[in-house]
């Protein structure tokens, strides 16, 4: 009988386990030092607003004064580099025009005292810059991009007065010289 009863509330207390684990889990990551819920997945969101458009992931961060630079930075390499393609194909087409031998001297005046290989090293040289202007515009979005998840990171920092670091100058006791040195504070 002893053990009959045990069994019960073995189970008894089992059922009740089981009550409980059927609850919706919520996993909350808090900053120890700050009450401060900290969302783990806000980086990657403010990377992916970034990336479908340029400028909203520092929108999603509230840093409103990056936005202008965002589009300044894209805006100047799109335009540089239709400037470069322009001249480029305009180089080319006259080149072009010298080999079939259909060239219009009333039509482009600017590009007839070039001569052949002065055209050619021009359209390389555009070529060159165009391409140039393409990468490095990339490297803007991109930048753009990364700009992005890494302020969202930064405004889950905790940065508290319990962490310090000053200078600090001290008299030598040898010499009686100024020294300078760095401390590093932690407070717990």
């Amino acid at each position: 009988m002893k053990k009959l009863i045990s069994i019960l509330i073995f189970f008894l207390f089992c059922g009740n386990l089981n009550v409980f684990a059927q609850e919706e889990l919520k996993i909350v990551v808090q900053d120890s030092i700050q009450d401060n819920e900290i969302n783990p997945l806000a980086p990657a969101k403010a990377a992916f607003f970034s990336a479908i458009l340029p400028g909203l992931g520092q929108a999603y961060n509230k840093k409103y004064w990056k936005i202008p630079i965002v589009y300044i930075a894209l805006g100047s390499g799109v335009a540089i580099y239709a400037d470069n393609n322009k001249k480029y194909h305009m180089y080319r087409d006259e080149y072009k025009k010298r080999l079939n031998g259909t060239n219009d001297e009333s039509e482009n005046n600017r590009l007839s005292n070039f001569t052949e290989a002065q055209l050619v090293s021009a359209q390389k040289q555009f070529q060159k810059n165009r391409d140039i202007s393409m990468i490095v515009t990339v490297g803007l979005y991109i930048l753009n991009i990364v700009d992005a998840n890494v302020d969202a990171h930064l405004l889950q920092f905790n940065v508290s007065d319990k962490l310090t670091f000053r200078p600090e100058v001290y008299q030598n006791d040898l010499n009686y010289k100024q020294n300078v040195g760095v401390s590093v504070n932690y407070n717990f």
